[in-house]
Protein backbone atom coordinates (compact mmCIF):
# COMPACT_ATOMS: atom_id res chain seq x y z
CA UNK A 1 0.00 0.00 0.00
CA UNK A 2 1.57 3.47 -0.76
CA UNK A 3 0.28 6.86 0.00
CA UNK A 4 -2.02 8.16 -1.96
CA UNK A 5 -2.99 11.87 -3.17
CA UNK A 6 -5.01 10.84 -5.64
CA UNK A 7 -8.07 9.20 -4.38
CA UNK A 8 -11.66 9.26 -6.12
CA UNK A 9 -14.96 10.59 -4.49
CA UNK A 10 -15.82 6.38 -4.98
CA UNK A 11 -13.26 5.02 -3.67
CA UNK A 12 -13.68 7.29 -0.62
CA UNK A 13 -17.31 6.28 -0.52
CA UNK A 14 -16.51 2.84 -0.94
CA UNK A 15 -14.71 2.83 2.63
CA UNK A 16 -17.44 4.68 4.47
CA UNK A 17 -20.21 1.47 2.81
CA UNK A 18 -17.94 -1.59 4.58
CA UNK A 19 -19.54 -3.88 7.27
CA UNK A 20 -18.66 -1.84 10.79
CA UNK A 21 -16.23 -4.34 11.52
CA UNK A 22 -14.33 -4.85 7.79
CA UNK A 23 -13.68 -1.52 8.68
CA UNK A 24 -12.32 -1.18 11.62
CA UNK A 25 -10.10 -4.44 10.64
CA UNK A 26 -8.37 -2.94 7.19
CA UNK A 27 -8.00 0.42 9.41
CA UNK A 28 -6.12 -1.27 11.77
CA UNK A 29 -3.91 -3.26 9.32
CA UNK A 30 -3.08 -0.31 7.58
CA UNK A 31 -2.52 1.10 10.97
CA UNK A 32 0.07 -1.43 11.95
CA UNK A 33 1.99 -1.15 8.36
CA UNK A 34 2.74 2.82 8.94
CA UNK A 35 2.28 3.52 12.63
CA UNK A 36 3.87 2.16 16.24
CA UNK A 37 1.01 0.48 17.11
CA UNK A 38 -0.23 0.92 21.33
CA UNK A 39 1.69 4.23 20.91
CA UNK A 40 -0.65 7.48 21.46
CA UNK A 41 1.13 11.40 20.58
CA UNK A 42 0.20 13.63 23.40
CA UNK A 43 -0.16 17.57 22.74
CA UNK A 44 -1.37 20.01 25.32
CA UNK A 45 -3.34 22.80 23.75
CA UNK A 46 -3.68 26.38 25.76
CA UNK A 47 -5.82 29.19 24.81
CA UNK A 48 -3.30 31.78 24.79
CA UNK A 49 -5.93 34.31 23.86
CA UNK A 50 -9.52 33.88 24.19
CA UNK A 51 -12.81 35.44 22.74
CA UNK A 52 -13.97 38.45 20.86
CA UNK A 53 -13.50 36.25 17.22
CA UNK A 54 -15.23 38.57 14.52
CA UNK A 55 -15.88 35.25 12.80
CA UNK A 56 -18.99 33.17 12.93
CA UNK A 57 -18.13 29.78 13.29
CA UNK A 58 -21.30 28.65 14.20
CA UNK A 59 -20.06 25.71 16.64
CA UNK A 60 -17.48 28.22 18.29
CA UNK A 61 -18.38 29.69 21.47
CA UNK A 62 -15.27 32.32 21.12
CA UNK A 63 -16.91 34.35 18.40
CA UNK A 64 -18.35 38.02 19.63
CA UNK A 65 -21.82 37.03 17.73
CA UNK A 66 -22.85 34.76 20.07
CA UNK A 67 -23.69 35.18 23.76
CA UNK A 68 -22.61 32.31 25.66
CA UNK A 69 -21.28 33.96 28.69
CA UNK A 70 -17.40 33.08 27.63
CA UNK A 71 -15.11 35.82 29.20
CA UNK A 72 -13.14 36.93 26.53
CA UNK A 73 -9.43 37.74 27.74
CA UNK A 74 -5.70 39.19 25.94
CA UNK A 75 -3.40 38.06 24.66
CA UNK A 76 -1.91 35.71 27.88
CA UNK A 77 2.00 36.87 29.01
CA UNK A 78 5.25 35.04 28.33
CA UNK A 79 5.85 33.37 31.10
CA UNK A 80 2.33 31.85 31.87
CA UNK A 81 2.78 30.42 28.70
CA UNK A 82 5.92 29.16 29.51
CA UNK A 83 4.67 27.90 33.39
CA UNK A 84 1.48 26.42 31.43
CA UNK A 85 4.42 24.73 28.68
CA UNK A 86 6.62 23.02 31.70
CA UNK A 87 4.08 21.63 33.32
CA UNK A 88 2.58 20.10 30.42
CA UNK A 89 5.72 18.48 29.50
CA UNK A 90 6.27 17.54 32.90
CA UNK A 91 3.10 15.66 32.86
CA UNK A 92 3.93 13.86 29.66
CA UNK A 93 3.36 16.01 26.56
CA UNK A 94 5.30 15.84 23.63
CA UNK A 95 3.94 18.65 22.08
CA UNK A 96 2.26 22.34 23.04
CA UNK A 97 -0.23 23.77 21.22
CA UNK A 98 -1.31 27.58 21.68
CA UNK A 99 -4.45 28.66 20.21
CA UNK A 100 -5.61 32.62 19.82
CA UNK A 101 -9.01 33.35 18.29
CA UNK A 102 -8.14 35.42 15.88
CA UNK A 103 -9.35 36.10 12.33
CA UNK A 104 -5.53 36.32 11.57
CA UNK A 105 -3.10 37.95 14.03
CA UNK A 106 -1.95 41.82 13.90
CA UNK A 107 2.14 42.09 13.58
CA UNK A 108 2.14 43.37 17.14
CA UNK A 109 0.34 40.27 18.44
CA UNK A 110 2.26 38.11 15.85
CA UNK A 111 5.70 39.11 17.48
CA UNK A 112 4.24 38.13 20.86
CA UNK A 113 3.57 34.52 19.84
CA UNK A 114 7.19 34.06 18.07
CA UNK A 115 8.13 34.78 21.37
CA UNK A 116 6.15 32.37 23.08
CA UNK A 117 6.79 29.80 20.33
CA UNK A 118 10.99 30.51 20.71
CA UNK A 119 10.88 30.18 25.03
CA UNK A 120 8.43 26.76 24.34
CA UNK A 121 10.68 25.79 21.78
CA UNK A 122 13.81 26.30 24.33
CA UNK A 123 11.80 23.87 27.00
CA UNK A 124 12.25 20.86 24.37
CA UNK A 125 8.65 20.52 23.16
CA UNK A 126 7.41 20.79 19.65
CA UNK A 127 5.29 23.73 19.31
CA UNK A 128 2.49 24.39 17.38
CA UNK A 129 0.00 27.25 16.90
CA UNK A 130 -3.53 28.32 15.93
CA UNK A 131 -4.11 31.54 15.29
CA UNK A 132 -6.81 32.02 12.13
CA UNK A 133 -6.16 32.68 8.59
CA UNK A 134 -1.79 33.37 7.86
CA UNK A 135 -0.55 35.25 5.03
CA UNK A 136 2.73 33.87 3.38
CA UNK A 137 5.30 36.34 4.94
CA UNK A 138 3.41 35.21 8.23
CA UNK A 139 4.12 31.67 8.03
CA UNK A 140 7.80 32.37 7.09
CA UNK A 141 8.00 34.23 10.22
CA UNK A 142 6.33 31.81 12.63
CA UNK A 143 8.75 28.91 11.10
CA UNK A 144 11.90 31.06 11.62
CA UNK A 145 10.50 31.02 15.33
CA UNK A 146 10.89 27.34 15.22
CA UNK A 147 7.13 26.54 14.53
CA UNK A 148 6.92 22.72 14.27
CA UNK A 149 2.93 22.47 13.16
CA UNK A 150 0.40 25.19 12.18
CA UNK A 151 -3.68 24.15 12.73
CA UNK A 152 -6.19 25.38 10.65
CA UNK A 153 -9.14 23.05 9.95
CA UNK A 154 -11.58 22.88 6.83
CA UNK A 155 -13.96 21.78 9.42
CA UNK A 156 -16.65 20.40 7.08
CA UNK A 157 -17.14 19.37 3.12
CA UNK A 158 -16.81 22.89 0.77
CA UNK A 159 -20.66 22.04 -0.01
CA UNK A 160 -21.50 22.29 3.87
CA UNK A 161 -19.55 25.15 4.99
CA UNK A 162 -21.66 27.78 4.30
CA UNK A 163 -24.20 26.95 6.37
CA UNK A 164 -21.86 27.05 8.84
CA UNK A 165 -19.56 29.52 8.20
CA UNK A 166 -19.79 33.31 6.22
CA UNK A 167 -17.20 35.37 7.51
CA UNK A 168 -14.02 33.42 5.78
CA UNK A 169 -13.95 31.01 2.27
CA UNK A 170 -12.99 27.62 2.16
CA UNK A 171 -10.85 28.94 -0.46
CA UNK A 172 -9.11 31.49 2.59
CA UNK A 173 -8.67 28.26 4.56
CA UNK A 174 -6.89 26.48 1.70
CA UNK A 175 -4.50 29.39 0.86
CA UNK A 176 -3.45 29.40 4.46
CA UNK A 177 -2.90 25.93 4.27
CA UNK A 178 -0.76 26.30 1.27
CA UNK A 179 0.85 29.33 2.61
CA UNK A 180 2.35 26.74 5.87
CA UNK A 181 3.21 24.14 3.51
CA UNK A 182 5.47 26.61 1.63
CA UNK A 183 7.02 27.69 4.85
CA UNK A 184 7.90 24.31 5.52
CA UNK A 185 5.70 24.03 8.35
CA UNK A 186 4.11 20.61 9.63
CA UNK A 187 0.46 21.15 8.88
CA UNK A 188 -2.00 19.90 11.49
CA UNK A 189 -6.00 19.86 9.57
CA UNK A 190 -8.87 17.99 9.99
CA UNK A 191 -12.50 18.70 10.61
CA UNK A 192 -15.54 18.68 12.86
CA UNK A 193 -18.74 16.40 12.66
CA UNK A 194 -22.26 16.59 14.28
CA UNK A 195 -22.53 19.44 12.61
CA UNK A 196 -25.83 18.42 11.05
CA UNK A 197 -23.67 17.57 8.14
CA UNK A 198 -24.81 14.46 5.60
CA UNK A 199 -22.77 11.40 5.64
CA UNK A 200 -21.74 13.07 2.35
CA UNK A 201 -19.95 16.06 3.12
CA UNK A 202 -17.86 13.74 5.16
CA UNK A 203 -17.08 11.59 2.59
CA UNK A 204 -15.85 15.20 0.90
CA UNK A 205 -13.97 16.07 3.76
CA UNK A 206 -11.81 13.54 4.13
CA UNK A 207 -11.13 12.89 0.25
CA UNK A 208 -10.20 16.55 -0.10
CA UNK A 209 -8.13 16.44 3.11
CA UNK A 210 -6.47 13.29 1.28
CA UNK A 211 -6.26 15.40 -2.04
CA UNK A 212 -3.87 18.07 -1.01
CA UNK A 213 -0.71 18.32 -2.00
CA UNK A 214 0.44 16.48 0.99
CA UNK A 215 -1.13 14.65 3.72
CA UNK A 216 -1.61 16.74 6.84
CA UNK A 217 1.28 15.44 9.42
CA UNK A 218 -1.83 15.45 11.93
CA UNK A 219 -5.44 15.36 11.23
CA UNK A 220 -7.41 16.19 14.05
CA UNK A 221 -11.41 14.87 14.13
CA UNK A 222 -13.47 16.20 16.41
CA UNK A 223 -16.68 15.68 17.72
CA UNK A 224 -19.18 19.11 18.03
CA UNK A 225 -19.67 19.90 21.53
CA UNK A 226 -22.72 21.96 22.15
CA UNK A 227 -22.60 25.05 24.21
CA UNK A 228 -25.28 26.51 24.70
CA UNK A 229 -25.50 30.07 23.03
CA UNK A 230 -23.89 29.27 19.83
CA UNK A 231 -26.41 28.59 16.42
CA UNK A 232 -25.06 24.53 17.13
CA UNK A 233 -26.36 24.19 20.87
CA UNK A 234 -29.31 21.71 20.37
CA UNK A 235 -27.49 19.71 17.46
CA UNK A 236 -28.80 16.27 17.11
CA UNK A 237 -25.98 13.91 19.01
CA UNK A 238 -23.80 12.25 17.05
CA UNK A 239 -23.76 8.04 16.55
CA UNK A 240 -20.57 7.01 18.17
CA UNK A 241 -20.10 4.59 15.20
CA UNK A 242 -20.36 7.28 12.77
CA UNK A 243 -17.46 9.25 14.34
CA UNK A 244 -15.57 6.02 14.41
CA UNK A 245 -16.11 5.35 10.89
CA UNK A 246 -14.57 8.50 10.57
CA UNK A 247 -11.26 7.26 12.07
CA UNK A 248 -11.08 4.75 10.66
CA UNK A 249 -11.37 6.41 7.19
CA UNK A 250 -8.85 8.68 7.85
CA UNK A 251 -6.44 6.33 8.70
CA UNK A 252 -6.85 4.41 5.25
CA UNK A 253 -6.73 7.48 3.20
CA UNK A 254 -3.74 8.92 5.31
CA UNK A 255 -1.94 6.06 6.61
CA UNK A 256 0.84 8.11 7.44
CA UNK A 257 -0.27 10.86 9.67
CA UNK A 258 -1.34 11.34 13.15
CA UNK A 259 -4.86 10.94 13.59
CA UNK A 260 -5.81 12.84 17.06
CA UNK A 261 -9.27 12.44 19.00
CA UNK A 262 -9.47 15.81 19.63
CA UNK A 263 -12.80 18.13 20.75
CA UNK A 264 -15.78 16.24 22.06
CA UNK A 265 -13.43 13.46 24.14
CA UNK A 266 -15.27 14.42 27.29
CA UNK A 267 -18.35 13.25 26.00
CA UNK A 268 -16.80 9.93 24.94
CA UNK A 269 -16.55 6.65 26.95
CA UNK A 270 -13.38 4.89 27.84
CA UNK A 271 -14.79 1.77 25.21
CA UNK A 272 -15.38 4.48 22.71
CA UNK A 273 -11.92 5.78 22.56
CA UNK A 274 -10.18 2.33 23.17
CA UNK A 275 -12.14 1.54 19.64
CA UNK A 276 -11.15 5.10 18.37
CA UNK A 277 -7.68 3.24 18.82
CA UNK A 278 -8.60 0.10 17.34
CA UNK A 279 -9.33 2.37 14.67
CA UNK A 280 -6.43 3.79 14.02
CA UNK A 281 -6.49 7.17 16.05
CA UNK A 282 -2.49 7.79 17.39
CA UNK A 283 -2.71 11.21 19.01
CA UNK A 284 -4.71 13.25 21.86
CA UNK A 285 -5.12 16.19 23.50
CA UNK A 286 -3.86 16.01 27.11
CA UNK A 287 -5.12 17.99 29.89
CA UNK A 288 -8.34 19.55 31.81
CA UNK A 289 -9.28 21.80 29.22
CA UNK A 290 -9.24 22.15 24.90
CA UNK A 291 -9.19 26.44 24.27
CA UNK A 292 -12.66 26.90 26.22
CA UNK A 293 -14.21 23.56 26.46
CA UNK A 294 -13.65 20.15 28.52
CA UNK A 295 -11.41 17.43 28.52
CA UNK A 296 -10.40 14.54 30.16
CA UNK A 297 -8.06 15.00 32.94
CA UNK A 298 -4.64 13.80 32.71
CA UNK A 299 -5.07 11.38 35.28
CA UNK A 300 -7.72 9.66 33.80
CA UNK A 301 -6.26 9.45 30.21
CA UNK A 302 -3.09 7.68 32.22
CA UNK A 303 -5.71 5.28 33.62
CA UNK A 304 -6.89 4.71 30.21
CA UNK A 305 -3.41 4.26 29.09
CA UNK A 306 -2.50 2.01 31.55
CA UNK A 307 -5.53 -0.40 30.90
CA UNK A 308 -5.12 -0.52 26.94
CA UNK A 309 -1.18 -0.95 27.32
CA UNK A 310 -0.77 2.15 25.26
CA UNK A 311 2.25 3.96 25.94
CA UNK A 312 3.43 7.80 24.97
CA UNK A 313 4.74 7.81 21.94
CA UNK A 314 8.55 9.84 22.00
CA UNK A 315 9.28 13.36 20.88
CA UNK A 316 9.53 13.87 17.40
CA UNK A 317 8.45 10.67 16.53
CA UNK A 318 5.53 11.72 14.54
CA UNK A 319 7.15 13.79 12.15
CA UNK A 320 9.87 10.97 11.38
CA UNK A 321 7.44 8.19 10.97
CA UNK A 322 5.81 11.00 8.13
CA UNK A 323 8.26 11.51 6.38
CA UNK A 324 9.86 7.76 6.55
CA UNK A 325 6.74 6.62 5.26
CA UNK A 326 6.82 9.25 2.47
CA UNK A 327 10.20 9.13 1.91
CA UNK A 328 10.25 5.12 1.30
CA UNK A 329 6.49 4.53 -0.30
CA UNK A 330 6.46 7.79 -2.42
CA UNK A 331 3.15 9.64 -3.14
CA UNK A 332 1.70 7.92 -6.13
CA UNK A 333 -0.41 10.18 -8.37
CA UNK A 334 -2.25 8.94 -10.79
CA UNK A 335 -1.94 5.23 -9.68
CA UNK A 336 -5.25 2.29 -9.01
CA UNK A 337 -3.18 -1.05 -9.36
CA UNK A 338 -3.93 -3.26 -6.64
CA UNK A 339 -1.19 -2.04 -4.30
CA UNK A 340 -3.28 1.23 -4.20
CA UNK A 341 -6.99 0.37 -4.57
CA UNK A 342 -8.94 0.84 -1.46
CA UNK A 343 -8.92 -3.57 -1.16
CA UNK A 344 -5.17 -3.35 -0.29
Amino acid sequence: MYLRNDWTLAEVSELFDLPFMDLVFKAQHVHRRFQAPNTVQISTLLSIKTGACPEDCAYCPQSVRFDTGLEASELLELEDVAARARAARDSGATRFCMGAAYRSPKPKDLRKVVAMIREVKSLGLETCATLGMLTQGQAVELKNAGLDFYNHNLDTSSRYYAEIISTRTYQDRLDTLQAVRDAGINVCCGGIVGMGEKPQDRIELLHTLATLPEHPQSVPINQLVRVAGTPLADSAALDPFDFVRMIAVARILMPASHVRLSAGRAEMSDELQALCFMAGANSIFYGEKLLTTGNPDTEHDLRLFRRLKIVAEPHGAAVAAHGAAAAAQGVMAGTHGEEASVAS
